[in-house]
């Protein structure tokens, strides 16, 4: 039986309830809210047949966490969450299909600020990632934060949990993925990088980037010129301008 988590915030519920309706077990709502976009949701709720639970805001803040609530919760179902066998099932799958576009697989070597791993997974989505694998400890989780921050995406994109990320790219390599590190430290510039075979895009966590062991792994570090002061980017925007090279590179070549 799935497990369920809970998603907070407005815009969050109101994405599930446009794309995704089929995975909300039900919705929890404020009691007698003034908030006319929470009674919006809860009358596209009700014409879709999502059981509403009245709730009070100490309920609601219990159940969102960290996240701001907006008066509304949804508690769904976790069918994006993956593990390890799972993920290399998929990583099968896509590699045996004889057609374009080729596997495209983003690992966060232990991401810890929710608010970065939201950011990342909307970004994720949006460039058509197969997945996303973490590890389970020293990492952020999927926590209602994370899909707040990710409005939606969170819920669509397959998240792996692993206990071992070297290891993943390690049989990755077996299967002749292109495993494509980042580093303030690399000599090679992201721009002048192949990215558009099967391939492994990992990024390190915030301040202290790549662990050494996982640098290791990688075939390829790549850097992003840096031509101003600061001598690196958020996480999240990192992230965010590699995902979209990779993309630009793989339409050029019709392999994305």
């Amino acid at each position: 039986m799935s497990k369920s988590r809970f998603v907070a915030g407005l815009r969050a519920v109101e994405e599930l309830l446009t794309n995704r309706s089929s995975e909300i077990r039900r919705i929890y709502a404020e009691y007698r809210t003034p908030n006319p976009r929470v009674e919006a949701v809860i009358a596209q709720a009700g014409e879709q047949g999502i059981e509403i639970q009245p709730a009070n805001r100490a309920r609601l803040q219990q159940m969102s966490g960290e996240a701001r609530h907006q008066g509304i919760v949804a508690e769904i179902r976790r069918t994006s969450s993956l593990d390890e066998a799972a993920l290399r099932t998929l990583v099968e799958k896509r590699l045996s299909e004889p057609l374009n576009p080729s596997l495209f697989l983003l690992m966060l070597d232990g991401i810890q600020d929710p608010h970065n791993l939201g950011a990342v997974l909307r970004t994720a989505d949006a460039v058509g990632v197969d997945a996303v694998a973490v590890p389970r400890h020293g990492a952020a989780g999927l926590t209602p934060t994370v899909s707040k921050v990710a409005a939606g995406a969170a819920e669509r994109v397959p998240l792996a949990t692993v206990a071992n990320l070297g290891k993943v790219l390690a049989w990755l390599t077996d299967y002749g993925v292109t495993i494509v590190g980042t580093s303030d430290k690399a000599t090679h510039s992201l721009y002048d990088t192949d990215l558009t075979g099967p391939m492994a895009l990992v990024m390190g966590r915030e301040h202290s980037g790549l662990r050494k062991n996982i640098a290791e792994r990688c075939h390829h570090l790549v850097a992003l010129p840096m031509h101003g002061t600061v001598s690196s980017l958020n996480v999240s925007v990192a992230t965010g301008i590699c995902l979209y090279e990779t993309l630009r590179q793989r339409r050029q070549t019709g392999t994305g």
